[in-house]
Formats: C-alpha cells, sequence, structure tokens
C-alpha cells in the first residue's frame, strides 16, 4: 500500500480537509442530545416555550452547519478518491506499457486488467469512505463516552465498558476477513482470463461444440468464487447482529441504571434521554464503521495487488546514453536462453553473423526457437549467455529509442488497434506522408485492400481488425512496419495466412528494398529459398547455414522439411535415385 499512498502528493490538503471537515459535523452532533436534555429538563419541564423555541432554533443551526460541513467534506473526498485513482490507473497502466515479455509471463494479462480496474475502482471507493468515517465514527464513539462522563460518571461507566467489547468484536472479524479478501480478487482474476480466453476463442469452440463444456467450465469458476464471497459475506455479515446486540445491552443496562438515578434524584430525565441518544448514536457509528471496516479491507487488498504491479521492476534496464548503430550487421556469439521456469533452453551456443542488406531466412520445426531468436535480437527478453551485436554494438550498450530505431518488427500474430487504417499505419512513423503510406501498403500488397475499403484510409478498423480477414490483417502489419523505414525489417512467419500468389508478390516487392536488412521467418521453404543465407534451427540449435541449394543437398533437417512441403519433387529424386 506505500506505493499506492505515494500518489496521494498532490491531494494532502483535500486528504486533510475532508476528515476535519468530516470531524467538525461530528460536534454539531454532540451538542444535539445535550440541547435536547435542555429542552426536556428545562423546557417542558418548566413549561418554559420561549426557551423550547430559543433552543429548538438552535438545533435547527446545528442542523445547518453539520449539513455545510458535510457537503464540504464529501466535495474534498471526492476530489482526492477520484484524482488518487486517476493517477494511479494512469502510473500502473504506465508501468505496465513498460514492462518486459518477463513481467508480463510474471503477471499475465488477465490479471493486469483486473487490477487496472476493479482493484482500483475498491481503492478510490475504500479512500472515499475512509476519509469521510474513518475519524468520524472513532470521533462520535468516544465523544459521546466523554460527554457522558460529564453527565453523569457511574452512567458512564457503562460506554467504558461496551466500546472495548466492541471493538474486540469489528477488529477481530477485520483481521480474519483481510486474507479472505484477497483470495476472492484472485478468484477474480482467474474469471477475468477464463472469460477473455472464451472471447477470444469463440470461433474454435464452437467450431468443436465445446459451447457447454465452455460454460460449464465458467460456473465451476464463478461457483467457486460466490461460495469464497458467501464466506467471507457471512462472516462480515455477523458484525452488524453483535454489535446490535451488545449495544441493546448497553442501552438496557443504561436504562436501568438512570431510572434508579433519576428516582433518587441523582439525574434528571433529560440527562438520561441524552445519554440513550449517545447510546443510539454509538449504535449507528459503530455499524457504519463496521461496514467502513469491510470496506477498507476489500480496498486494502486490492491496494497491496496494484502496488505488487507498481513495485514490480523492469528486468530489462536500458543506458541513458550510448553508442550509435552506422550499419545493419547483426552477430549473435554462443547465445543461450532459457524461459523463465522452463526446464531446457529454448536456444543454445547460436552463433552466426547477418551481413548489411542481405535477406536472410530462418526456418525449423514447431518450438525450434525461431520466435526467440527474435525476441532476443529485439531485446524483448534479454539473453543468459552469449552476446548480440547490431551494426558492431552490443544491444545492451544501446538507448532503448536507439535499439527500436533500427528495426521494425512485423509479429507472428497480427494486431490491429480499433481506429483509421491510416492511425495504424501511423504507429511505425507518426510523420509518414499519405504518399509514403500508399507506397508502403503498394510494397505490401495491401493497396487493393485499402482501395477496395469505404473512405481508403479512413476506413475504420474495429478491435484487433475483426473486420478485415486474416490475409488483410497481415498485409496492413506488413505495411506499419515498412513506414517505419528502419535499416532492419524483421517478419515473423507474416505469410501464412497469404496464398502463394499473393506471397510471391510480396516476396518480389521486398527484395527491391536494397537498403534493407531483412530477417524473414516462416514454416513455407518458398518463403525464404530465393533468400541469401538460410539459417536452420532443431531443438533450439543452429544446424545448417548457407543457400537454399547448399541446404537441400547437405542438411537432413532442412530436406525433411522441404521434401514434407514439395512431395512431387521426393518422388523425382527418388525415382531418379531408383534409375541409377
Amino acid at each position: 500500500m506505500k506505493y499506492v499512498f505515494s500518489y496521494l502528493k498532490d491531494y494532502k490538503k483535500e486528504s486533510v480537509l475532508a476528515p476535519l471537515f468530516k470531524l467538525l459535523e461530528a460536534l454539531f452532533d454532540l451538542f444535539v442530545p445535550l440541547v435536547v436534555a435542555r429542552i426536556i429538563d428545562y423546557g417542558i419541564k418548566e413549561r418554559n416555550q420561549a426557551y423550547v423555541f430559543q433552543q429548538v432554533g438552535l438545533l435547527a443551526l446545528l442542523a445547518l452547519f453539520g449539513i455545510t460541513a458535510s457537503i464540504t467534506a464529501q466535495w474534498f473526498a471526492a476530489k482526492a478518491s477520484v484524482g488518487l485513482a486517476s493517477q494511479l490507473r494512469q502510473a500502473a497502466f504506465d508501468k505496465v506499457e513498460k514492462f518486459s515479455f518477463a513481467n508480463l509471463d510474471q503477471l499475465p494479462p488477465s490479471t493486469l486488467i483486473t487490477r487496472l480496474t476493479s482493484d482500483i475502482n475498491q481503492v478510490q471507493t475504500g479512500f472515499n469512505m475512509a476519509l469521510r468515517l474513518l475519524l468520524r465514527s472513532p470521533f462520535i464513539v468516544f465523544g459521546s463516552m466523554i460527554v457522558a462522563f460529564t453527565v453523569n460518571v457511574k452512567a458512564a461507566l457503562i460506554f467504558a465498558v461496551a466500546i472495548p467489547l466492541l471493538a474486540l468484536v469489528v477488529f477481530g472479524i477485520m483481521l480474519v476477513s483481510i486474507p479472505l479478501y484477497r483470495k476472492v480478487q484472485k478468484r477474480l482474476d482467474e474469471i477475468t482470463r477464463l472469460s477473455n480466453e472464451n472471447l477470444a476463442g469463440v470461433r474454435v469452440i464452437r467450431a468443436f461444440r465445446k459451447e457447454r463444456a465452455a460454460v460449464a467450465k465458467f460456473d465451476e469458476k464463478v461457483s467457486a468464487m460466490t461460495k469464497l464471497n458467501e464466506f467471507v459475506g457471512r462472516l462480515s455479515a455477523a458484525m452488524n447482529p453483535v454489535t446490535y446486540v451488545m449495544i441493546n445491552i448497553a442501552a438496557i443496562v443504561l436504562i436501568q441504571v438512570g431510572a434508579v438515578q433519576v428516582n433518587t434524584g441523582a439525574m434528571a430525565q433529560g440527562q438520561v434521554v441524552a445519554l440513550y441518544n449517545y447510546l443510539a448514536q454509538m449504535i449507528v457509528e459503530l455499524i457504519k464503521l463496521a461496514s467502513l471496516i469491510i470496506t477498507i479491507n476489500r480496498a486494502w487488498a486490492c491496494g497491496d495487488r496494484v502496488g505488487q504491479v507498481l513495485a514490480t521492476e523492469n528486468d530489462l534496464t536500458y543506458p541513458k546514453a550510448g553508442p550509435k548503430v552506422t550499419n545493419s550487421q547483426v552477430d549473435f556469439k554462443n547465445v543461450s536462453f532459457t524461459y523463465p521456469a522452463a526446464s531446457a533452453p529454448a536456444v543454445s551456443n547460436l552463433t552466426f553473423t547477418i551481413k548489411p542488406a542481405a535477406t536472410v531466412g530462418i526456418i525449423g520445426g514447431t518450438g525450434s526457437g525461431k520466435s526467440t531468436l527474435l525476441k532476443l535480437l529485439t531485446r524483448f527478453y534479454d539473453c543468459g549467455e552469449g552476446e548480440i551485436k547490431l551494426g558492431g554494438v552490443s544491444i545492451k550498450e544501446l538507448t532503448q529509442e536507439e535499439l527500436l530505431d533500427q528495426y521494425a518488427l512485423v509479429p507472428q500474430k497480427a494486431q490491429l488497434f480499433a481506429g483509421s487504417i491510416r492511425d495504424n499505419l501511423l504507429m511505425g512513423r507518426l510523420e509518414a506522408s499519405d504518399e509514403e503510406l500508399w507506397q508502403a501498403l503498394s510494397l505490401a500488397q495491401a493497396k487493393d485492400v485499402v482501395l477496395a475499403k469505404p473512405g481508403q484510409l479512413d476506413f475504420q478498423l474495429e478491435q484487433e481488425g475483426r473486420n478485415l480477414s486474416g490475409g488483410q490483417k497481415q498485409r496492413l502489419t506488413i505495411a506499419r512496419a515498412l513506414v517505419k523505414q528502419a535499416p532492419l525489417l524483421i517478419l515473423d512467419d507474416s505469410d501464412s495466412a497469404l496464398d502463394l500468389a499473393t506471397g510471391a508478390r510480396l516476396r518480389q516487392a521486398l527484395a527491391s528494398l536494397k537498403d534493407v536488412t531483412k530477417i524473414l521467418v516462416s514454416q513455407r521453404v518458398s518463403s525464404i529459398m530465393q533468400a541469401d543465407q538460410i539459417l536452420v534451427l532443431d531443438d533450439g540449435k543452429l544446424v545448417a547455414s548457407g543457400k537454399h541449394e547448399e541446404l537441400l543437398a547437405n542438411c537432413q533437417v532442412y530436406q525433411e522439411i522441404y521434401y514434407s512441403q514439395f512431395p512431387k519433387e521426393k518422388e523425382a529424386k527418388e525415382d531418379k535415385e531408383g534409375s541409377r
């Protein structure tokens, strides 16, 4: 929570004034029973109508002052709590945007969504309530006891006994419920993850007719969370009846003691009424305090979860200043990497060089380490062993801005954002002109796609580009990378949704980029066979490097991949060898 409270620095004044005005309101409330006692003892008892009207006017004045103080306190509390939530949400989002892939492995999107929305809303509600009631309720409770001692010491002893017992019940339940609220939020994380997974994969679920299984699994998670919530709710609900019983027992004892005191003349009737009113105020405030503690418990648990996000340090650090990259040569020297919690390395002892302006293909079976290699090159992860150089400079010595300027990446999964096509393309380079956008679209074989859309560059894409086909999305992501005009173009299996003819035209267009180093990862041999250099990976190791003809003659792994995609070539080879 210390990380959460650190964002209150801009709202210190409001955080102080809100409870102060609430205490002022509480002070006015404490005067009311005394005024009522005077009306009974000096006005009604002595039939002094003028005095009664005078005291009623005083009650009205106290009510007016109390309402004014309450509204002012609410305004300050709302300003502070909303401001805190806004800054907290912005800070958490900024932190997440800077997370490395390793950080995102530890805090997956499902839990981050919950923490950025539900958890921060709970913190806002809890802080608002705390500013208004956390000091007011105890002030009323202890203030009532103090004033009771000024009225009658013997009767006030009832307050002195009741308050500690009530505090014991309230705080005992609070200590038990706090860990349970943390568990509730974790269950909410699971439901958010499952919801996101099912909504993203709804087509797959329907294709395999797994709707009932998905609903059953969701019901199971919701049922588990419901049961836990019910248990915590029953525990918290026990607070009100227990405090009610204790307060009512105290009220019975007070009336009994007061009656005896009135009969002996030690107390006036108005004083008994005043003490009973103070006891009634205590009942109300303790109920508020009980509800407040439940809210604060939940807010505290949520605040700890948000604080965990803010406290997470990015395991990738960049120097504030560093050398400039003069060319796009890539060097891997004995590079190895193991994913967190993985039992075996994803890549091992990778050593190779990619010359500037060369076209390099990377191929291998599923899980051979192709995408991992690119993640290390772009420094999404840091390699565990070895060194990666770009333009002769270790990528760890480059500033983040310098490293990002060197490459344009087309990820394996085509990712577009809600907004116009122009907005998506300009993510590559904000200052790019429409002419440059059309040129990139033409190279990416996406010009005809955009021309066919109403509004063309201003055509509005839905979230994740849902109103485009898979191939159209891939071509637009390639165009976005080309708009950046970086010296290093990295395409991670970015033509998988394209037909063979479109893929061939794309490769021919990319070949026209003479001053750009192109790294093409693909499952298709046809996509990389014209490359200047082909790297063949198998089980995280570089097993061969060379041109298509060399690998087809000498590399068994490459041969297996090639002939699995071109079975007729394999048959022709076998026939030729058989004829010999």
